[in-house]
């Protein structure tokens, strides 16, 4: 079909429309050049009558283009071009994290991790080298003021210290990701102050609290799920750990339990005793149709535990504050340290803890444990002077 005759706009120089037979749409093309008459003649359209597009409208274009604060259409898809190229090179934090969780970079990217890069959403299209110290005092100050997402309803509560260091510590260690994979140059000046952060806190059971934790779990009326607090009680095993254990990790004929790298916290295997009371409460978990000792839907592993330790806790009456699962970690470690009988050195190794520093929270227990046996010395001794005494008076 041929091409509908040009017309010309008779009020704006340059501006001219066809007209579509069919629909009498008036599409506007203008004519100008750039740099003066020996210059080459540029003809484009710029609209439609449909889209608002009107002869005063393509004059505007028109003159823009002349001037410069325009660009033609055919320059504008070339800067479009560059434009793609430019960002598809561009490594920003939100692309390092996307590679970060497909290659399982250093370890298994965790649910923890994926929970706090959101808090990095402000850095989401920055690149690394984009990224100031400043910039970090800004969100570090930001996060100090954000309530936190896990709370019940009503409840208003600042990040603790400890979240906001994880968060910080998960952008360092995406900027150093991407470093280590020549994906960007490593930023220059740029420090992280991290939060202070006195996480020092030891929980132990008193005997009635003990006590009627263990009744509590007697009265569960899932006596599997109640399997995995009582392991969690005699073996201070981390939720994750727990969550991720198969039955052939347990080796019930040399008596040890196998905690996988992969599940693990520092990410390397670990081996911790199968003790009397362990054993027991693994033979005594009835479904083993799952591959895991304490699978989730269809058999799968679990994710959560929450649930049934909330449950249990509260039927307790434990303290508010005490926290149903890690507590009881801390309550192992909390006991071993007073008994005095166990060095510092075995509950490190027991909870699987990478440097002794880990374990020092727990050197005042044993310490009040030696002061305890260094005063039954004063009583000897004070018993001995008492004797002498007694001695020169009879004399």
């Amino acid at each position: 079909m041929a091409q509908a005759k040009r017309e010309k706009v008779q009020k704006y120089a340059g501006v001219y429309f066809r007209i579509d037979e069919d629909t009498k749409e008036r599409t506007y093309y203008i004519m100008y050049r750039i740099g003066g008459r020996g210059a080459k003649l540029i003809e484009e359209p710029v609209g439609k009558s449909s889209t608002g597009m009107t002869g005063r409208k393509a004059s505007l274009i028109r003159a823009d283009r002349i001037r410069g604060t325009e660009l033609p259409n055919t320059e504008k898809r070339k800067e479009a071009v560059k434009a793609k190229v430019a960002d598809q090179s561009r490594w920003t934090i939100e692309r390092i994290w996307l590679l970060y969780e497909s290659t399982n970079a250093d370890k298994p990217t965790t649910r923890t991790d994926r929970y706090f890069v959101r808090y990095l959403s402000d850095f989401f299209q920055r690149m690394p080298t984009e990224i100031t110290t400043q910039d970090i005092d800004i969100l570090r100050k930001k996060l100090t003021t954000t309530p936190s997402k896990r709370l019940k309803k009503g409840q208003v509560v600042n990040l603790a210290p400890q979240t906001i260091k994880h968060i910080l510590e998960l952008l360092r260690r995406l900027i150093n990701f991407a470093v280590s994979r020549d994906i960007c140059l490593p930023p220059t000046q740029l420090h992280f102050t991290m939060p202070r952060v006195d996480n020092q806190k030891t929980e132990m059971l008193t005997d009635a609290q003990l006590a009627r934790l263990l009744q509590a779990l007697d009265e569960e009326v899932d006596q599997d799920a109640a399997a995995f607090i009582r392991l969690a009680l005699v073996t201070g095993m981390r939720k994750g750990a727990l969550m991720a254990l198969r039955w052939d990790d347990c080796d019930f004929e040399h008596n040890v339990i196998t905690l996988r790298g992969e599940a693990a916290k520092k990410g390397t295997t670990e081996f911790i005793p199968m003790t009397a009371s362990a054993r027991a409460v693994l033979e005594s978990i009835q479904n083993r149709t799952s591959p895991f000792v304490f699978p989730g839907r269809d058999g799968k592993q679990r994710t959560d535990y929450r649930r049934i330790a909330r449950r249990v806790k509260e039927k307790a009456g434990l303290p508010a504050d005490f926290r149903p699962l890690h507590g009881l970690r801390h309550n192992f470690a909390s006991r071993l340290a007073s008994s005095g009988q166990v060095e510092l050195y075995v509950i490190q190794k027991l909870l699987t803890h990478s440097s002794p520093q880990m374990t020092q929270r727990y050197a005042h227990l044993q310490n009040e444990t030696l002061m305890k046996a260094a005063s039954l010395a004063d009583t000897f001794l004070l018993e001995k002077k008492d004797d002498s005494k007694e001695d020169s008076n009879d004399s």
